[in-house]
């Protein structure tokens, strides 16, 4: 359907216009397995409006059996990470006015982990690499009595990686994690090198060694979807590549 603006009834006031959201339904079935269909909505927005805002028409006023998840709706929690127009993305994030609301937008879940309902998808995969790689300070000795410092420069060396939200919009952007189950995926690369590069953590040599598996970072085979997915700017490949280079040199 095609969008067609409304003209506006005040003074000032931005027009609305009709968008059509076409969502992949994952749907209980009689045999207890997920069956999958496309459902059509037609909502009325605004070109400010974003994807999750539609999703909460269509929700509240529509059919309040389409789940997803969502939480601060300001790309901070990372909750409402799906596949929309075929691009792993915030929901809250997009806005409809770049999607070219002319045509159908496509929303489905993110691909990898499994589907438990519609667009939610079952994160336990994802977390459980991502606690495997210990994402937290390691130190040994005594508890310091002061707090420990570090200059500017050396926290430049991971700030990026620091940015993660653990939306999986990475690791579900991943050809390789679509197809091998044990991949430990970007995300859980990412988070490992924010502490492998900490001048203040002692435990980057563990971390290695555990990337250093087969279905750790040599799985990556470069091909920028992580970076290109990642809603808050990340370089993930590149964060990867400096592992990699650390698991050789030993510099870290």
């Amino acid at each position: 359907m095609t969008a067609v603006a409304e003209a506006p009834s005040k003074i000032g006031e931005v027009p609305s216009f009709t968008v059509t959201l076409r969502v992949l339904r994952h749907l209980p079935a009689d045999d207890g397995e997920l069956a999958e269909r496309w459902d059509e909505f037609q909502v009325q927005a605004h070109g400010t409006d974003r994807v999750l805002d539609a999703l909460h028409q269509v929700k509240w006023e529509q059919d309040g059996s389409l789940t997803f998840r969502r939480s601060c709706a300001h790309g901070v929690c990372g909750s409402d990470a799906m596949r929309i127009n075929g691009r792993n993305r915030l929901a809250c994030k997009t806005l409809l006015k770049d999607l070219d609301p002319s045509k159908p937008i496509t929303v489905e879940p993110i691909k990898g982990l499994p589907v438990i309902k519609d667009l939610v998808v079952d994160m336990e995969p994802f977390f459980a690499s991502y606690r495997e790689i210990m994402p937290f300070l390691i130190t040994t000795g005594n508890e310091p009595t002061r707090e420990r410092l570090q200059s500017a420069e050396q926290r430049e060396r991971f700030d990026d990686t620091t940015k993660c939200i653990l939306c999986a919009a990475c690791t579900s952007s991943c050809p390789v994690f679509w197809t091998d189950g044990q991949y430990f995926g970007p995300a859980a690369i990412v988070n490992a090198h924010r502490f492998i590069f900490d001048s203040r953590d002692e435990g980057g040599a563990q971390r290695l060694e555990i990337l250093n598996d087969k279905e750790g970072v040599w799985r990556c085979r470069t091909t920028f979807n992580c970076t290109e997915a990642c809603p808050r700017g990340i370089q993930v490949t590149k964060a990867i590549q400096e592992v990699k280079r650390a698991m050789i040199t030993r510099a870290f």
